[in-house]
């Protein structure tokens, strides 16, 4: 019996020390976290080298802000209004004067002291100075501005050469990447703020003119012709507005793209004026219910409706009813893609269209030509003339009703007016091309009626007046 108790505390003392020795040397440790009721729970990502990557892939700023910040600078805008006029003033005949003071901001594109900004920011000035991040001011002249695209170059002497930013190409800029917004607001010198480009080609106006690049960087007012700049510091916009119902950023604020702010200032700064190249089409995106009312399948592209004669469109064979999908590799899906891409560029340079005409895709290179077009109040829309318009009337001079304004047009045609009628004279102004229609518009007064003569479809002179 004593044997066997022997055998069996033997065995016991093995398994014993079997098994601790397993648990000492052989069996994995595991950390054993305790917790009370009372710590504050710990929440951990899914996935730690996840994590890690995300810190190690972090955007530095500190480069590009550094750069950016030494080449934006604040603009002034001093004018000069008519204040209210007191008794003293009326007996006196004085007219009493009132300096008003408007700021924002600046980009320096070149060590000359070319710096760009907006339209809007210089509108109305009397006398212009800008203050560099060095505080050195100096007094800035207006080389040209294009309120279309609400861009200006001015240009001031410095003593030295200037830091300046270099232009990044707008179009291979990605949505989501990082972008910095550097600028004056609220006359807080030298801003930088942070965010990611949110959308591209937004259109504000509802017209289809515009293509900004749209970013969640806090822009405030103030900000204005300052710089958009991605991670290396290039310039990728101008910052232009913001979308807010209270005047200050409430999350969104928007930019034209490098691409047609830098077409716009060397077509200034080479020519004097900015050459606008059209493509000759109208109409507009697709989405299900257009296609569904036009009969078609296809959601996506610009369909066109009409096209402009003699445009580079028209010469290329786009016809009503076909559709763009790109426009030099650049997907098209709204109107303000396709007016976006043409903003950058000029008049002769060719864009590579990729159209689907008749359910079968086809590739035409489009030469892009002046616009010769006008939508003209009350009348509609009107073209330069050729040759043989003027002979077919009997006319010396004018352009020609190529649409007539919807809602007048059946004033219009009950008078015999058409389209190809001949606008020969706006108030007493010859007319011989669009130029001098936007030019006697913008003469007349506001009290003043419009008179317009031309030669209508039956070749018949007629005048027309309208208060």
């Amino acid at each position: 019996m004593k044997k066997i108790l022997s055998l069996v505390l033997v065995s016991a003392l093995g398994g014993v020390l079997t098994l601790g020795s397993y648990k000492l040397f052989l069996e994995p440790k595991h950390d054993v976290a305790l917790s009370s009721t009372n710590s504050t729970p710990s929440f951990l990502p899914t996935s730690n080298v996840s994590n890690l990557l995300a810190t190690n892939e972090a955007p530095d700023f500190t480069v590009a802000a550094e750069n950016a910040v030494n080449a934006v600078v604040h603009v002034k805008n001093v004018s000069i209004s008519t204040g209210q006029m007191t008794i003293q003033d009326l007996f006196s005949g004085r007219s009493p004067k009132r300096a008003q003071m408007g700021t924002g901001s600046g980009v320096i594109i070149n060590a000359n002291g070319y710096i760009i900004t907006n339209n809007h920011v210089i509108n109305n000035s009397d006398e212009l100075s800008v203050t560099l991040n060095n505080n050195k001011t100096y007094k800035a002249e207006i080389v040209g501005s294009d309120p279309k695209t609400d861009i200006a170059l001015l240009k001031i002497e410095p003593d030295e050469d200037l830091p300046y930013v270099t232009f990044a190409d707008s179009d291979q800029a990605k949505i989501g990447e990082w972008v910095l917004a550097v600028g004056n607001p609220f006359n807080l010198t030298s801003t930088v703020t942070a965010g990611i480009i949110s959308a591209k080609a937004r259109d504000l106006s509802g017209t289809s003119s515009q293509s900004f690049i749209q970013t969640d960087a806090a822009v405030n007012p103030g900000n204005s012709g300052g710089a958009l700049v991605n991670t290396k510091g290039e310039l990728v916009g101008i910052n232009t507005a913001i979308s807010s119902q209270t005047g200050s950023y409430i999350g969104y604020s928007f930019a034209v793209p490098s691409n047609i702010a830098r077409r716009v200032i060397e077509d200034i700064m080479e020519y004097g004026n900015v050459q606008n190249g059209i493509l000759g089409i109208s109409g507009g995106s697709l989405n299900s219910a257009f296609a569904e009312k036009l009969g078609i399948n296809d959601t996506e592209g610009i369909y066109v409706d009409s096209v402009v004669e003699d445009s580079g469109a028209e010469k290329a064979g786009i016809e009503k009813g076909d559709i763009i999908k790109e426009i030099d590799n650049i997907k098209v899906s709204k109107f303000a893609d396709l007016t976006g891409h043409i903003g950058s560029k000029r008049v002769g340079d060719i864009v590579n269209l990729i159209i689907s005409k008749d359910g079968a895709l086809k590739t035409l290179a489009v030469t892009l030509t002046r616009n010769e077009t006008y939508t003209m109040p009350l009348v509609g829309r009107i073209k330069n003339t050729k040759k043989q318009d003027l002979k077919k009337l009997k006319a010396t001079n004018g352009v020609k009703i190529i649409e007539l304004n919807e809602e007048y047009a059946d004033y219009w045609k009950n008078n015999g007016v058409e389209e190809g009628a001949i606008i020969t004279s706006i108030n007493n102004t010859k007319i011989n091309n669009v130029d001098d229609v936007k030019e006697a518009l913008e003469n007349k007064s506001s009290h003043e009626p419009l008179r317009i003569e031309l030669i209508n479809s039956n070749g018949e002179k007629e005048r027309y007046n309208f208060r």
